[in-house]
């Protein structure tokens, strides 16, 4: 779909379809992610590592004023272009990841 394709659809439909992808990728990759499109709030990502239920984040997606999508931590900081999915749930994952202990 083309930037102005994009601006044409509903700003929440927009967020939730580059939401959907990007779940389904990580789902793919071992973690547990859910669409949250509360009324009347911005749709976001709900990001869980099963091997550890705490480690866990909300994913945003924002269009910027040139036109381009990005996924965004809770914190308000980039995580990736929103068409780079792979680089997206690459850095989520990691960012996630539990550090094994060997005792």
């Amino acid at each position: 779909m083309t930037v102005a394709a994009e601006r044409i659809r509903d700003p929440d439909q927009a967020q939730s379809a580059h939401l959907e992808k990007l779940a389904d990728e990580l789902n793919h990759r071992g973690m547990e992610a859910w669409l949250m499109a509360p009324p009347g709030r911005r749709p976001s990502l709900y990001v869980v590592n099963p091997a550890a239920r705490a480690l866990e984040e909300n994913v945003y997606v924002g269009c910027g004023k040139d036109g381009i999508w990005w996924f965004w931590w809770s914190w308000a900081e980039r995580i990736a272009v929103a068409d780079d999915v792979d680089q997206a749930a690459t850095t989520i994952v990691r960012v996630l990841a539990s550090l094994r202990r060997y005792d």
